[in-house]
């Protein structure tokens, strides 16, 4: 009785991180679906609104790089319920700096804290995640970043029929702000306290300090994932900053078309994810990696040197579904070690975000000389790297593969 229990405990904690991924996707949705609005309202041009938007990079950095010790001393349910709080006021504030006091530095202060939010929580639910798998002894973080990815597609509908209706920046947002609120009142009761929590209480566990979770940034294994993490990372992250203008100028079509294939990169992504767990479980985490590297690369070579866009759209699919499983599979290997297993998805983490930001515009710097399509020759490069470091992501303990 007591076990099955125990099982039902685990199912609705699985459930609830379910939610607790999807609830930041949706959130980002739905200020992104907002952000030509605010735009005009604060008559910015296009170099002035890219510095206001630099402040949830900023936050999330930050975020990001504190997160470790955060849940280290209070646990990763506190650091995501805390985390998601400061991101719907970052919320508030980017639609009160957007439309009442049409400034931009509010806009921008309200975008880092947003992004402060967003980076805190990110590592926090990532450290659930992990656990739950250990808990489950299955693979889910593929499916927890499904997830995210279903969340950011809730929040961009909600975002289109907001503004189709005439709803207002502040008013659509507060209306995201109090789902956020309601779900996580009733969700955090369902994830244990404690997770990643590093007191010292568990003898098997001795707690790391402050030193040692900074030096998980020199270990090798952890330095490596985060290289995988960083090249697939890039692979997702310049598609999904510039694969409509990638097709556009590289095959000549219309920008309705651009976006359909941008499209069909994400449906690709997501489908990849949503059945990663049973991928992983059934063949490991190295072969799984090889193959979305080969996938990847293949998808990529196809979109450089395809001759049209019927043949460029098979690439787009498998460079969709290869850039799948990069992230995730490389948080659930930096999540093997219960001790540390905050700095060390953390660090990992960073790696990826620094990809998704970085990455982007030094591909449209070397796009300006060389054109975009051939610019995707250093995405090829990355993904090749990390398919070539597969093997680094095996499982502590188990046998080279």
């Amino acid at each position: 009785m007591n076990n099955s229990l125990n099982i039902h405990k685990i199912h609705l904690w699985k459930i609830a991180i379910y939610f607790f991924f999807a609830l930041p996707g949706f959130a980002i949705a739905s200020w992104v679906s907002r952000t030509p609005t605010i735009r005009d309202a604060l008559g910015a041009t296009t170099a002035q609104m890219g510095w206001i938007i630099f402040g949830m990079a900023v936050g999330s950095i930050v975020g990001l790089l504190g997160a470790s010790h955060l849940i280290a001393h209070k646990g990763g349910r506190f650091v995501m319920v805390t985390g998601m709080a400061v991101s719907s006021v970052g919320l508030v504030i980017v639609g009160m700096g957007g439309t009442w006091l049409i400034n931009g530095v509010a806009v921008f202060a309200g975008l880092a804290v947003f992004g402060f939010g967003n980076g805190i929580c990110d590592v926090a639910m990532n450290v659930e995640g992990t656990a739950v798998e250990r808990a489950t002894r299955k693979s889910l973080l593929t499916g927890f970043h499904a997830a995210f990815s279903v969340g950011t597609l809730l929040g961009a509908l909600a975002g289109a029929a907001a503004i189709k209706a005439g709803m207002s920046v502040v008013v659509h947002l507060a209306l995201v702000v109090a789902v956020i609120v309601v779900s996580v009142i009733y969700l955090y009761r369902l994830v244990p306290a404690g997770t990643g929590k590093e007191t010292g209480e568990n003898s098997n566990v001795s707690p790391m300090t402050a030193r040692e979770r900074m030096a998980v940034w020199k270990e090798r294994r952890t330095v490596l994932i985060g290289i995988i993490v960083l090249g697939m990372a890039f692979a997702e992250g310049s598609a999904n900053d510039w694969l409509p203008l990638v097709i556009v100028d590289g095959y000549k079509v219309t920008p309705a078309t651009g976006s359909f294939a941008f499209g069909l990169f994400v449906a690709a992504m997501t489908i990849g994810r949503a059945a990663g767990g049973i991928l992983l479980d059934r063949l490991g985490r190295v072969v799984v990696l090889r193959a979305s590297a080969l996938s990847a690369i293949a998808g990529l070579l196809i979109v450089i040197w395809g001759q049209s866009y019927a043949v460029a759209i098979v690439g787009i699919v498998l460079w969709g579904l290869g850039a799948a499983f990069g992230f995730p599979v490389g948080l659930s290997a930096a999540g093997d070690d219960p001790r540390g297993v905050a700095a060390r998805v953390g660090a990992v983490s960073t790696a990826g975000y620094l990809a998704f930001l970085v990455g982007p515009p030094v591909l449209g710097i070397i796009g300006e000389s060389v054109g975009l399509l051939r610019a995707l020759i250093v995405v090829l490069i990355g993904v090749t790297i990390a398919g070539l470091l597969s093997q680094e992501a095996k499982p502590i303990g188990e046998p080279n593969q």
